[in-house]
């Protein structure tokens, strides 16, 4: 289930929700309970939990002590 975010039209609280549908109708903003809100534009961010694996043998490192780029 993806996660939108909608923005209350009257006190401009915006609140992250758990939808089952693109198409379903926003929530009740839970701020102020106006019933009409705006899904907003989102972008999605992605996490690199580790860095590429360096190649064993570059041509422009040393093959002692390393990659500089990675690190290494």
């Amino acid at each position: 289930m993806p996660i939108f975010e909608y923005k209350c039209t009257q006190c401009g609280f915006v609140n992250e929700v758990l939808v089952k549908s693109a198409s379903s109708k926003g929530p009740a903003c839970p701020e102020c309970g106006e019933k009409k809100v705006v899904k907003q534009f989102s972008v999605f961010s992605a996490v690199i939990k580790e860095p590429p694996a360096a190649v064993s043998k570059c041509q422009s490192c040393p093959s002692a002590g390393g990659c500089p780029n990675f690190n290494g």
